[in-house]
């Protein structure tokens, strides 16, 4: 999965994939303190809002791009 990393002046930074339906999704993170939000391009209204359906792999890049990744790592690693 490729992530583009794109620069935003004095708002942060963020980052996109493409998920395997063709959807574009992210997380633009805010400098200082590090907010971030979940970003979704829609090309038809950048106004609407819509559920996104992932696979495995995107939710986990997802949740990478998020700085939750090692969380849910240790947390499917933990005995139970």
């Amino acid at each position: 999965m490729i992530v583009e990393l794109t620069p935003l002046p004095g708002i942060g930074v963020r980052q996109m994939f493409t998920t395997a339906d063709g959807r574009r999704v992210g997380v633009v993170t805010h400098h200082p303190g590090g907010r971030r939000d979940l970003v979704h391009e829609s090309p038809d209204d950048p106004d609407a809002t819509c559920s996104l359906t992932l696979t495995r792999s995107e939710a986990v890049a997802l949740a990478g791009l998020l700085g939750i990744l090692d969380v849910v790592t240790m947390a499917e690693s933990s005995p139970a």
